[in-house]
C-alpha cells in the first residue's frame, strides 16, 4: 500500500508519496522515477518520495514545500515523531544506492554531494494535519508506472528528436539554396545573349566612326 497526499502551499499542486512500511519501500527504492525521497537521517523511516513538477530540477523545490515534505517524514518516523530537532535527508532517486548486503528499506547514496538536510526543530501538527486531510490509500503497481512512465519518455524523446531532424533539414535545404545562388550568381552576365551583345564581331561596319 502507498499513501498518496496533496501539498497546496504551491501552485500547481504537488504530489507526495509514502510507502506504508519497509517492505513497499523496497518496491519504492526499486521501481522509483526522477523524484526525490526524504528520510529521517539515522533514524528509521518512512520513504517520502515528491513528485517534481515537470522542468523543475531537485535543488530548487521551494521552502514551503521542503518543509511540508520534511514534517511528512517525521510524522511518518515512529522513533523520530517522538523527538525534537531531528534532520531529514533528501536526494534524487537516481542516486539511491542499493546492494544485498542491505536491509530491507536500506538504501545508501552513489554521491555523498547530492545529499541535502533541513532541520526539523519540531512536530508542526497544523502542516501535518493539513497533509493528512488529503491523504488517499492505494495499491499502485509500481513496476507497471514506470515502465508507463519511461514508455512515455521515451514518445517524447521521439517525437523531439523528429522535430530536430525536420528543421536540420530545412535549414540544409536553405544553405544549399544560398550556395546555388551565390554559385550561379552570375550565370546571366555570360548568358549568349550578353555576351552578343557586348562583342564586336556582329557589329556593322560603322561601329567604330559612331564610337568616333
Amino acid at each position: 500500500m502507498v499513501y498518496y497526499f496533496t501539498s497546496n502551499v504551491v501552485s500547481p499542486s504537488a504530489f507526495i508519496y509514502v510507502g506504508k512500511d519497509k517492505v513497499e519501500n523496497e518496491e519504492l527504492i526499486r521501481y522509483g522515477l526522477e523524484e526525490d525521497q526524504f528520510h529521517v537521517d539515522n533514524l528509521s523511516s518512512a520513504h517520502v518520495y515528491l513528485r517534481m513538477p515537470e522542468g523543475q530540477t531537485w535543488d530548487a523545490i521551494t521552502e514551503s514545500l521542503l518543509v511540508d515534505c520534511a514534517q511528512l517524514t517525521k510524522a511518518n518516523s515512529i522513533e523520530g515523531n517522538k523527538k525534537d530537532n531531528v534532520t531529514v535527508i533528501y536526494t534524487p532517486w537516481s542516486n539511491l544506492k542499493k546492494d544485498g548486503s542491505m536491509a530491507v528499506g536500506q538504501v545508501g547514496f552513489r554521491d555523498q554531494k547530492k545529499v541535502k538536510r533541513i532541520h526539523v526543530a519540531q512536530r508542526e501538527n497544523p502542516i501535518v494535519n493539513r497533509l493528512n486531510k488529503t491523504k488517499v490509500e492505494k495499491f499502485p503497481d509500481l513496476r507497471q508506472e514506470k515502465e508507463d512512465r519511461l514508455k512515455e519518455l521515451r514518445g517524447r524523446d521521439r517525437a523531439a528528436q523528429q522535430i530536430r531532424q525536420k528543421e536540420e533539414a530545412r535549414i540544409a535545404k536553405e544553405r544549399k539554396e544560398l550556395a546555388w545562388k551565390r554559385d550561379h550568381a552570375y550565370d546571366d552576365l555570360f548568358s549568349e545573349e550578353n555576351l552578343a551583345s557586348s562583342s564586336n564581331q556582329d557589329r556593322d561596319a560603322d561601329f567604330e566612326e559612331d564610337f568616333m
